[in-house]
């Protein structure tokens, strides 16, 4: 588990974007099951999660269309959480960091660690623009 003096800062840059951190199984069932659309990011403290995902997903929010919900998980920090967000992310193997779409609580579109790594912040965000796009209208 991760010290919460380092981990605070990197989930306080998405809470100021708008996202909802999740510390529990129960607040993330609570919120998979809302209707609309919803974005969990499964945050990191790894280099690409700070250079590009997290940085990427707040560039993508600046569109036209956006999920009405949006909430992260910290890997390595809040396993209860984490573990239940993965269960919604099945068939995808856990990823860290990952930024899942949600619609009416089932998953539309995925971003695994792969997806993340060795692009661009703005790579990353035209990508879930398009995503938006096809499920947030």
């Amino acid at each position: 588990m991760y010290p919460q003096e380092l981990t605070a800062p990197m989930e306080a840059q998405l809470v100021a974007a708008g996202f909802s951190a999740l510390h529990s199984a129960e607040e993330v069932a609570k919120t998979l099951e809302l209707k609309g659309t919803t974005l969990v990011v499964v945050n990191s403290v790894c280099g690409c999660a700070a250079g590009t995902a997290r940085p990427g997903v707040i560039a993508s929010l600046a569109g036209s269309f956006k999920p009405n919900n949006l909430a992260t998980v910290f890997a390595g920090v809040d396993k209860a959480a984490v573990g239940k967000a993965r269960e919604y992310m099945i068939p995808f193997p856990p990823s860290s960091p990952a930024v899942a779409l949600f619609k009416d609580g089932s998953l539309v579109h995925m971003l695994e660690r792969h997806h993340i790594e060795g692009r661009s912040a703005e790579m990353i965000a035209a990508h879930l623009s398009e995503a938006y796009t096809e499920y947030c209208q």
